[in-house]
C-alpha cells in the first residue's frame, strides 16, 4: 500500500513525524509532501498569484512553497505521478481540533478533501489539545496510541465518491481514550467568536482572530461531544454541498420569471 502524507502545520511540525510513526505500522511504501511553512486555517485555498516550488528533503520526502491543497496536487501530479498513484492519503496530525463546522476552515481536512476529488481513499487526523497544552506542547499520545488503530477498520471500508473520513484524538493520554465513536458533525455558535484587538508598536491598530465557538448541538451524537466524553470521533464528510430540501422552495420562487 503506498500512502501520500500531508498537513497544514509544514514539513517541520511535529504531528507530521507522529504521522509518520502511525503509517509507518500500516505500510512501508510512504511518500511525504507537505508544505514549507505553516498554513493553518488555509481551507481548500489554491496558490494561483505566485510560481510553486518543490523541494526535496530526502528520499521520498518533499516540501511546497503553497498550501495544502497546492501540497496533494503536486504531490500526485509531480511527485508520484499516475504512475505511482497513492493507495492512501493521511492529512495531519494537526495540532489542534477540526471539529464541527470548523472544518471549512481546515488544510488538514481540505488536503483530505482534494485528495477524495482526485479519487483517492482519503482520512484527516486531528490531535485536540486543552489550554494547558498549547504552543509547541501539545500532547500528541492519544494520536500516537490510537492512529494506526482508527486508520485500519477504514482501509477496507467502502468510500463513497466525493467522500472523506474526518478523525479527532481527545486531550488525554492513549490508556484514557475510552474508544471511538463514528458521529456526525457537530455546529458552533459562532456570533460568540474572538477576536482580539491590539494595537502595534509603530500605533496602528490589528486584530487576531480566534474561533472561540460554543457548542450548540445536544445530545451526544456528534464530534464535539465524543471529544468531550474522552473518545476518538470518526467522521464522514462528503463534498456535495448541495441543501436539496431547498431546491424546490427557490426554484418556486423564480417560477414567475
Amino acid at each position: 500500500m503506498r500512502i501520500l502524507l500531508t498537513n497544514d502545520d509544514g514539513i517541520h511540525a511535529p504531528g507530521l513525524k507522529i504521522l509518520e510513526e502511525i503509517a509507518a505500522e500500516l505500510s512501508d511504501d510512504i511518500w511525504i509532501v507537505a508544505p514549507s511553512e505553516e498554513q493553518s486555517g488555509a481551507g481548500h485555498s489554491l496558490t494561483l498569484t505566485r510560481p510553486v516550488r518543490l523541494r526535496q528533503h530526502g528520499e521520498r520526502r518533499f516540501s511546497v512553497s503553497g498550501t495544502p491543497t497546492d501540497s496533494v496536487m503536486m504531490g500526485l501530479s509531480q511527485v508520484l505521478g499516475k504512475d505511482r498513484r497513492p493507495d492512501l492519503i493521511l492529512s495531519g496530525v494537526n495540532r489542534g481540533a477540526n471539529l464541527g463546522d470548523d472544518v471549512t476552515y481546515s488544510g488538514t481536512v481540505s488536503a483530505a478533501v482534494e485528495g477524495a476529488l482526485a479519487g483517492v481513499r482519503s482520512i484527516a487526523l486531528s490531535q485536540v489539545y486543552s489550554r494547558e497544552g498549547m504552543g509547541d506542547d501539545v500532547p500528541f499520545a492519544a494520536a500516537r496510541g490510537w492512529g494506526a488503530k482508527v486508520i485500519r477498520p477504514l482501509l477496507d471500508t467502502p468510500f463513497a465518491q466525493r467522500t472523506l473520513v474526518n478523525i479527532n484524538f481527545p486531550p488525554c493520554a492513549a490508556e484514557h481514550v475510552e474508544g471511538v465513536r463514528v458521529v456526525r458533525q457537530g455546529f458552533h455558535d459562532y456570533r460568540r467568536s474572538s477576536i482580539v484587538k491590539g494595537t502595534d508598536p509603530r500605533g496602528y491598530d490589528y486584530y487576531w482572530f480566534g474561533l472561540q465557538g460554543v457548542e450548540h448541538t445536544p445530545g451526544h451524537e456528534t464530534d464535539l461531544e465524543a471529544i468531550q466524553d474522552s473518545f476518538v470521533s470518526v467522521t464522514p464528510l462528503q463534498l456535495d454541498l448541495t441543501h436539496n430540501a431547498s431546491l424546490d422552495p427557490i426554484a418556486q420562487a423564480y417560477a414567475a420569471i
